[in-house]
C-alpha cells in the first residue's frame, strides 16, 4: 500500500518485521533511464504519491498528494507551478476528512495516494482512505470544474464511494488511476499488496462504477507480500502500458520502491514484461531504480507526456520529494524516463 509521509513508527516496525519475513524478489534488469534528471525542482517539492496534471498553452501545472497527518486535516494536498519547475504549496482539497469516511474507516488520519483526471471539462479526483497494513478501504471521488484556487467557481464537491474493500476481501481498495480504452470507456485501475493489482469499469459523467461489476486482475507478484501497488496505465500507440511500483517505500533512505512496466493491446489484459512474462505471473520491466542520491522512486502519475513520481533525497535525511521527468519511448515501444525534468 502507499503510506502517508508520516508514517508511524509502529507501522514502519510492521512492515520491516513483514519483510524479514518473506524477501522480495527482483524485476527483470532496469532499462535505460535509470540515471538522476541534470535539472532540480525548486520550492515546495516534499511531496508523496503525486498526481501530476500538466500545464499547456500558458496554464499553470498542478500536482495532488497525499494528505499529511496533523497537517491541514489529513486531505489531499495540491501544488501549483508556472513552468512545471518551481513549486508552491496552494493548500488541500478540504479542512478534514468527510465524516462518511472516518466512520467507514474508524482511525484512518489522512487520505492516500490521488489520481486526477479531466473528462469533459469536469476535473474527477479520486483518491483512497485506509490505515497501515490493513484492507478496510475505500476510493472516493470528488470533482470541480476547475483546478485554479482562485476562481470564483472553485470548489471541490464530495461524490462519495466508488469502490470498498474490508477485511474479508482478497485486495485492497487503494492507489487509484484512471484511463480510457480506445472507445472512450473509463476504467479505475488499484490495489496494493493482497492479490496485486485490479481494475473495474467506471462510467461518464458520474465517474462511478459502471453496471459492469466484473473485476479484472491485471499483476501479481506471486510471492509473499506481493509487493506491488501505486498503479497507473498511459496509451501509447496501440499499447496500454501498466505502471506499478515494487517493493518497500515509506522507510526514507532504507526504501527500495522502483518503477515497474509492463504492456498490453487490451485495457483490460493480458500484460507482459518485456521478455513476453505475463504480470499476473511475477512478471514486469524496471523503468526506474534508485539513482545516486534519490532512492525508492514510485507512487507515479503520467500527464500528457511527463511522468511525476517521489523519491527519497538522501541529502535531505530521507525526506520524500516530487520529480518530473519527460516520458520517452525506445525503437521498440517501451518507455524510458528522459534525463532532464519538466
Amino acid at each position: 500500500m502507499r503510506l502517508t509521509p508520516l508514517m508511524t513508527v509502529t507501522a514502519a516496525a510492521l512492515v520491516a518485521a513483514a519483510a524479514l519475513i518473506a524477501p522480495v524478489a527482483e524485476a527483470a534488469t532496469p532499462a535505460a533511464g535509470t540515471a538522476e534528471p541534470r535539472a532540480q525542482l525548486r520550492g515546495d517539492i516534499r511531496v508523496h504519491d503525486p498526481a501530476l496534471a500538466r500545464g499547456r498553452g500558458g496554464q499553470d501545472w498542478y500536482v495532488f498528494s497525499s494528505g499529511e497527518i496533523g497537517k491541514d486535516g489529513g486531505t489531499i494536498q495540491i501544488r501549483r507551478s508556472a513552468d512545471g519547475r518551481t513549486w508552491s504549496y496552494v493548500g488541500t482539497i478540504w479542512d478534514g476528512i468527510p465524516t462518511w469516511l472516518t466512520e467507514m474507516v474508524p482511525g484512518a488520519r489522512a487520505m492516500w495516494a490521488p489520481d486526477i483526471y479531466e473528462h469533459d471539462g469536469t476535473y474527477y479526483l479520486y483518491y483512497a482512505l485506509s490505515t497501515t497494513g490493513h484492507n478496510n478501504s475505500v476510493i472516493a471521488l470528488a470533482t470541480n470544474t476547475t483546478l485554479d484556487p482562485d476562481d470564483p467557481n472553485y470548489k471541490w464537491v464530495d461524490r462519495g464511494r466508488v469502490v470498498r474493500s474490508v477485511a474479508g476481501s482478497n485486495f485492497n481498495a487503494i492507489d487509484p488511476g484512471v484511463v480510457e480504452d480506445a472507445d472512450g470507456t473509463p476504467w479505475l485501475v488499484f490495489g496494493s499488496y493482497w492479490s496485486g493489482i485490479q481494475m473495474v469499469q467506471l462510467t461518464w459523467p458520474s465517474g462511478k462504477r459502471s453496471a459492469d461489476t466484473r473485476r479484472h486482475k491485471l499483476a501479481d507478484r506471486k510471492l509473499p507480500l506481493n509487493a506491488i501497488e501505486a498503479p497507473s496505465i498511459v496509451r501509447h500507440g496501440d499499447w496500454f502500458y501498466l505502471l506499478t511500483s515494487w517493493d518497500r517505500c515509506c522507510r526514507g533512505v532504507d526504501s527500495d520502491y522502483k518503477i515497474v512496466v509492463g504492456r498490453s493491446r487490451q485495457v483490460t489484459g493480458p500484460y507482459v514484461d518485456k521478455d513476453g512474462r505475463p504480470l499476473v505471473d511475477g512478471g514486469g520491466t524496471v523503468v526506474q531504480a534508485s539513482a545516486g542520491n534519490r532512492v525508492g522512486p514510485g507512487g507515479q502519475s503520467v500527464s500528457d507526456g511527463y511522468i511525476a513520481y517521489h523519491y527519497y533525497d538522501a541529502t535531505a535525511d530521507g525526506a520524500s520529494k516530487l520529480a518530473i521527468r519527460r516520458l520517452t519511448w525506445t525503437a521498440d515501444g517501451w518507455p524510458r524516463l528522459a534525463d532532464t525534468t519538466a
